[in-house]
């Protein structure tokens, strides 16, 4: 019996579109059907209309074993407690403060009871630091590892939020505390797992490498950024979380307010550990910075005349500034030569975690 009509298949992999590509497929033909739904897809969260004064944000982030993270070095309290931070700096992202979550989880038959204890550790950490109330969520099993979810839910003031679409031209660019130390300690992990597979009698040596390690391993929300730019009274025109890069960031911010951005090669936030250690393992820090991603720090623009109220702040870094869209999104290098930026989004993630 043929229940449906046979028709020529068609087969595009997924890595001829990318993650983005993807998700822009995906999504092209879903529309909201509810007048309180403010923000659907296309930010780093849902915007939910729910009181006169308020906006509710939600967001959810999937962490894949495997894929995320490596049991091999990765302690289950710090994978508990980045996972949550993963989701909190949507939230933070969108100018609005994290409340509650809500933790999904798939395991196989290999962790036992007291595993989990320590995931959850680490979720229960993660939710003292930001002050977050675990509200739900769902537990099932899996055959291939460990998945986590976290729905994380926030609330913003309608007259504060911000979104990655605002950018204006002449804004200037910037970007909170440093970028490409959280990709620098996976090198550092990774390294240490195939020398240890090659001869597992070597022990473990990270000596060293404390700050680009807890980069990687138990990053924080940029929370304390946001703080700072209210006390300074700036209200910034666009904002996005930096985690699957500088790069991608920078076009997603682009491509959302139909403007180009340029940014300078040595205006990029590098702290000296990653200069280093970079070299050391024969890398560009700058490519680190583009392409790396996990930092958690937040890239936004301000108006021109904000400058003077960051012009002294070490917390931030003016790195370029908002042009026309016909210009696109491009990288000043130091020779004064000007380099159009592509996203990587998942592919190089993957390519880091495998590889």
């Amino acid at each position: 019996m043929q229940f449906f009509d046979k028709k020529e298949e068609t087969r595009t992999p997924i890595s001829d579109i990318g993650e983005f590509g993807l998700i822009e497929h995906l999504t092209k033909d879903i529309k909201t059907n509810n007048i309180n739904t403010i923000k659907g897809i296309g930010d780093d969260a849902a915007v939910i209309d729910i009181d006169e004064k308020n906006f509710q944000v939600i967001s959810k982030d999937l962490l894949v074993e495997g894929v995320h993270f490596d049991l091999a070095y990765t302690p289950l309290k710090h994978l508990g407690y980045k996972s949550v931070v993963v989701s909190v700096s949507d939230i933070i992202s969108m100018y609005a403060k994290a409340q509650h979550i809500i933790v999904g989880i798939a395991i196989s038959n290999r962790f036992t009871v007291e595993a989990l204890d320590e995931l959850y550790s680490g979720i229960k950490l993660a939710c003292e630091k930001y002050n977050l109330d675990l509200i739900g969520g769902d537990t099932t099993s899996s055959s291939s590892g460990l998945m986590i979810s976290v729905t994380a839910i926030g609330k913003v003031e309608k007259n504060k939020i911000v979104y990655r679409s605002g950018a204006k031209k002449n804004d200037l660019v910037v970007a909170s505390g440093d970028l490409g130390a959280a990709f620098l300690g996976l090198q550092v992990l990774k390294r240490e797992k195939n020398i240890f597979l090659q001869n597992p009698k070597v022990q473990p040596d990270l000596s060293g490498h404390d700050y680009i390690l807890q980069r990687q391993l138990k990053p924080e929300a940029a929370e304390r950024y946001i703080k700072i730019l209210e006390e300074l009274k700036i209200q910034p025109n666009s904002m996005i979380d930096v985690s699957d890069g500088l790069s991608s960031e920078l076009i997603h911010i682009a491509k959302s307010s139909k403007v180009g951005i340029n940014v300078y090669e040595d205006k990029i936030p590098i702290d000296h550990t990653v200069m280093n250690f970079s070299n050391d393992l024969n890398l560009n820090p700058i490519y680190c910075a583009l392409n790396g991603g996990e930092d958690y720090e937040v890239l936004f623009t301000i108006k021109q005349d904000d400058y003077k109220k960051i012009e002294k702040d070490p917390d931030f870094t003016v790195i370029g500034y908002v042009t026309d869209e016909s210009e696109g999104v491009n990288l000043i290098t130091n020779d004064g030569s000007s380099h159009p930026l592509d996203a990587k989004g998942w592919d190089s993630i993957v390519k880091n975690q495998n590889t």
